[in-house]
């Protein structure tokens, strides 16, 4: 098990647009593991490779139906929209209003390098598009409104 340090608003590759991934192999299937170790320890919804320090275009996404690994994920349909509550582990003790779209269709490769699609509705769709941004350099706070710090009420 491999648990990495999360890395923290201020480093620079958290702004930096994540480079894609020209196959996936055992160097990728390993990163897909050591991020799902270290989004388990960190009790978060999902986590890009920029936020464990590595500049790759790979994200893993739970809420609770079940890990979703993906390489090089791209949304090529987004529809709707809703405003909810975001935090990211990258930015401890803030959270914030974010508007997204309410469904996204997600095209990627899994942990073999196959072409996917996904359809993603909820609190799945709102986590899918939060990573794709960290891939593009992109954090909540740049879309968010009434950013404020965690109270007790919030949790």
């Amino acid at each position: 098990m491999a648990v990495y340090k999360i890395v923290l608003i201020g480093d620079e590759i958290l702004r930096e647009k994540a480079k894609p991934v020209k196959s996936v192999n055992a160097n990728i299937t390993k990163l897909l593991d050591n991020l799902a170790d270290t989004l388990e320890d960190a009790k978060g919804a999902g986590l890009a490779a920029p936020q464990i320090g590595v500049s790759k275009r790979v994200i893993i996404v739970d809420v609770e139906e079940g890990l979703y690994e993906m390489v090089n994920p791209q949304i090529i349909k987004a529809t709707g929209q809703e405003t909810d509550v975001e935090g990211c582990l990258s930015i401890p003790g803030l959270i914030g209003d974010v508007a997204r779209a309410t469904t996204v269709q997600v095209k990627y490769q899994d942990r073999t390098g196959q072409e996917k699609s996904l359809t993603a509705k909820g609190l799945l769709a709102r986590a899918l598009q939060h990573e794709i941004d960290h891939l593009e350099g992109i954090l909540y706070i740049d879309r968010a409104v009434n950013i404020r710090k965690i109270n007790q009420e919030d949790v």
